[in-house]
């Protein structure tokens, strides 16, 4: 657990013009990528049943909350993702190919070890989904939806800057998205590890995009974990910024076209999963019962942070920290909500 606080930083916006503008900033984006994407809001769970398979193990070893629920037999999990859910919403509800939904999601993260200026135990995002055509599942429209997402973002950064001006001095965010394979990403830097790999690529290209994650690269180790059954390890990424107050590569959004059959029966025995085909959601989908779609999450408190120029994501949400964040922050002049 570690906090970096960068040498004379200020935040600014105080505390209650951060307020009004995470409000501002929130209905731009939404209603921007609602636009561009084609998505309408929904309501979503907080948590779903315990045995469902539809609350996501993310990297394997995250333990998710649960809970019993009085006068009921069932178990309740609180969702680590809503991936899954999301897919069978989309089936549920109707939606054709072309449209999709959004909406809020709100996770706790009991096993997160990384507490620090960009991980915290409680994570807030935008996750979204829409149905796709068989021909689409491709990188052709992976890519075409990254810039979309990225346009999204650019321009609620331009509408911010016109009411609040001193966000200007962060200086814009790149529109022009470079995208490269995590294996081309080992290729070229051999010797640095996967984050630092990042950081190397995003000082160079402000945006960038890493395609596939989740399989093992030559070397043996994937460049990050992913779970086997909802983005397809060939046709998923991440989106990164580069953020200029941290010096850091900031992950955005965890994205990519989901597993048809075919993928998710791959994944799970490379994964050493394949008791999960026996899941309610998993044998829909093998059986071919749920539409093709992609879909992703975009961190709402670290889009906030690059937009606002702010030093610690406990700067634009609530949460509980470990006594030496606590008091690091609060020698630096820095109010965690």
């Amino acid at each position: 657990m570690r906090t970096v606080i960068p040498e004379g930083y200020r935040s600014l916006l105080d505390i209650y013009e951060t307020q009004k503008a995470i409000s501002l900033l929130k209905r731009l984006f939404e209603d921007r990528l609602g636009a561009l994407l084609n998505l309408h809001r929904v309501s979503a769970p907080l948590f779903v049943a315990e045995g469902s398979g539809l609350n996501d193990n993310l990297n394997g070893h995250e333990r998710p909350v649960s809970f019993d629920i009085l006068h009921s037999d069932t178990r309740a999990e609180v969702v680590q993702s809503l991936a899954k859910w999301k897919r069978l919403a989309l089936k549920r509800y109707g939606f054709f190919p072309g449209k999709g939904l959004y909406t809020d999601m709100n996770a706790i993260r009991r096993d997160e070890d990384e507490l620090d200026n960009l991980h915290s135990v409680y994570v807030d995002q935008w996750d979204w989904e829409k149905v796709i055509l068989p021909h689409e599942r491709n990188l052709d429209q992976l890519k075409l939806t990254v810039m979309e997402i990225v346009r999204a973002i650019c321009d609620t950064q331009d509408t911010l800057e016109a009411i609040y001006p001193q966000l200007s001095s962060l200086g814009k965010l790149d529109r022009n998205v470079c995208f490269v394979t995590t294996q081309e990403l080992e290729d070229r830097y051999p010797a640095l590890s996967p984050k630092e790999r990042e950081l190397a690529l995003l000082r160079e290209h402000h945006t960038a995009f890493l395609i596939g994650i989740g399989a093992p690269l030559r070397s043996g180790r994937p460049h990050d974990g992913r779970a086997p059954d909802y983005d397809d390890w060939t046709l998923n990424g991440d989106l990164l910024f580069y953020d200029s107050v941290l010096d850091c590569a900031l992950e955005i959004s965890s994205m990519g076209i989901r597993v048809d059959p075919e993928a998710l029966e791959r994944q799970l025995v490379a994964s050493g999963c394949e008791q999960r085909r026996e899941l309610p959601y998993h044998k829909m989908l093998l059986a071919g019962e749920l539409p093709l779609t992609m879909g992703g999450g975009i961190g709402q408190s670290r889009l906030s942070m690059l937009l606002l120029g702010k030093a610690h994501i406990g700067e634009v949400q609530a949460s509980i920290w470990d006594v030496p964040t606590v008091e690091a922050c609060h020698k630096a002049g820095i109010t965690l909500l």
